[in-house]
């Protein structure tokens, strides 16, 4: 489908400098633009690129400046920020090339299932009985939701993903291929034979509104109770979150980072990548932890630390200057020994 600079520019806020009918098609960068495509300039790095790009359309700040002739085939729209409007513009982009409505022939829905208006659902997905899905919802191939679950509206659900029984999803939440939301926690019991016997975890996983989950990521329902995800979280791939924890609002955590059961996380927290958080923990509000940091204690708020074990990252940064030179500091020793025993 085809957009005019003038249709953008009414959904970006922006001015046409150029042809208003020029049409475009696709999106690209700006040192990659070819004929019908769609591009951005707002990092002055990239600037060399807008006097050869051969893209229709550029969005450009509105104090730029053309330093020579811009081709004759380029139109500009510009914006107060031209970073913000495209990103507005593939939201929209996005929204419409994903604006799906219907039911899958090879679906398999239960009888009991309610489905609300204007939803999608995706070939050989299996929707489970009592299950609730929202309004505008969008459940794409694959997908298992089973018995119970409840899920909200305008939320997306990319093919691959399971949500076990009982879970609940809330509204405008994003869950990226193959993540499983509500599977047992790792619980197990010795017994008197010396075996592990399993502890039946009969929790659930809520996850509020405006929250993404991205590929691969596990979050385990909760023995008693609920794994809860607090509104506004953004959860990368490859995540492990445990039974019975608790992640704040508008907390941000990057791949590989493995969460224990049963620890409550504040909000608007940065946990890096690669992060290992032990079990029965509390970590403050907006606390800050850099990447492959092993947590085993409580952090209070507004800490940032690092490590592993982790400490304040100050004192890190001390040690770790001492630690790359400690084999120098022992040449140092070695010599002062020498000159003790003369």
């Amino acid at each position: 489908m085809k957009f005019l600079a003038k249709e953008i520019a009414g959904l970006a806020g922006g001015k046409v400098e150029g042809n208003p009918d020029a049409a475009v098609s696709k999106l690209a960068k700006i040192e990659e633009g070819t004929p019908g495509a769609l591009t951005f300039l707002s990092n002055p790095a990239y600037a060399q690129y807008i006097y050869s790009t051969h893209a229709t359309i550029a969005i450009v700040n509105n104090d730029f400046v053309a330093e020579q002739s811009l081709p004759e085939t380029l139109t500009l729209i510009r914006v107060a920020d031209a970073r913000q409007a495209f990103a507005k513009l593939l939201e929209a982009y996005n929204q419409f090339r994903m604006n799906k409505v219907g039911i899958d022939p090879s679906a398999v829905i239960s009888s009991s299932a309610k489905i609300g208006a204007n939803v999608y659902i995706g070939a050989k997905a299996v929707i489970g009985d009592h299950v609730t899905i929202g309004d505008n919802t969008i459940i794409h191939p694959n997908v298992t939701v089973n018995d119970s679950a409840r899920i909200g509206n305008n939320t997306i659900i990319y093919p691959g993903v399971v949500i076990y029984h009982d879970c609940v999803i809330g509204n405008n939440v994003i869950l990226q291929s193959g993540t499983i939301i509500g599977g047992d926690g790792f619980g197990f019991q010795p017994n008197s034979e010396n075996n592990y016997a399993k502890v039946p975890h009969i929790g659930n996983v809520i996850i509020e509104d405006h929250v993404e989950i991205g590929a691969n990521t596990t979050i385990d329902r909760a023995t008693l109770g609920s794994t809860i995800i607090r509104k506004g979280v953004k959860l990368d791939n490859l995540i492990q979150v445990a039974h019975n924890c608790e992640i704040g609002e508008n907390t941000v955590i990057a791949a590989q980072t493995g969460v224990a059961g049963s620890t409550k996380i504040g909000r608007d927290c940065l946990i890096g990548g690669q992060v290992g958080i032990v079990g029965h923990v509390v970590i403050g509000n907006r606390v800050k932890i850099a990447a492959q940091s092993g947590i085993g204690s409580n952090i209070p708020d507004d800490e940032i630390v690092q490590g592993s074990p982790a400490f304040g990252i100050g004192d890190y940064k001390r040690s770790y200057v001492m630690f790359r030179k400690l084999p120098e500091l022992a040449d140092k020793i070695k010599e002062l020994e020498k000159k003790a025993q003369k």
